[in-house]
């Protein structure tokens, strides 16, 4: 298979050791082998919730503005996807979506999709006030917070889709089949 050059996928850490997002890196190329062209924000040289740092590194790494960005956040990792989603934007960078992985209290809104991802139940409803994004998933039964990012592949839960103004409709499936649609 030829790289897929047209998408660069930014994996976003957040306060963790190494090993964790490791992780989750090679489950999520395991099961989906497109996303080839991947680029990991080191947070052991950055404070993982800086989005000026992000672009920084953002500027030394991705020359072409033509080339989309696909956020894939976690946590304080959420804090610095959504500035440095509309900084790259302001700068002329195109944005293919942001998925926030346990992004509690971090407003997500954007003229780009957005896509929230919650350990529970709980912290899907209550982060909900701050953007629901495009279509949000949450862990049920619930899983611990490293758990969502550590281990994917293992989640279970439910997609929330809004639909009409107060209208949400529910859909069972793993996180893998969630991120299959937005990916």
């Amino acid at each position: 298979m030829s790289k897929n050059t047209s998408t660069l996928y930014l994996i976003c850490p957040g306060f963790h050791e190494k090993k964790v997002t490791d992780s989750f890196v090679e489950t999520i190329t395991n099961y989906f082998p497109h996303l080839d062209n991947l680029l990991i924000f080191p947070t052991l040289e950055y404070p993982p919730y800086s989005g000026f740092h992000l672009v920084e590194y953002l500027q030394e790494k991705c020359q072409k503005k033509t080339q989309k960005l696909m956020f894939i956040a976690f946590s304080a990792g959420v804090v610095a996807a959504v500035t440095a989603a509309w900084q790259w934007q302001l700068q002329g960078g195109k944005i293919k979506g942001l998925i926030a992985f346990d992004g509690w209290g971090v407003p997500l809104l954007g003229n780009f999709p957005i896509y929230r991802i919650s350990h529970d139940e709980f912290t899907h409803y209550s982060s909900a006030i701050l953007g629901k994004g495009d279509l949000s998933f949450y862990a049920d039964p619930a899983v611990d917070h490293l758990g969502l990012w550590r281990s994917p592949d293992q989640v279970k839960g439910w997609m929330s889709e809004a639909s009409g103004r107060d209208q949400t409709f529910l859909s069972p499936l793993s996180l893998m089949e969630f991120l299959d649609k937005v990916l």
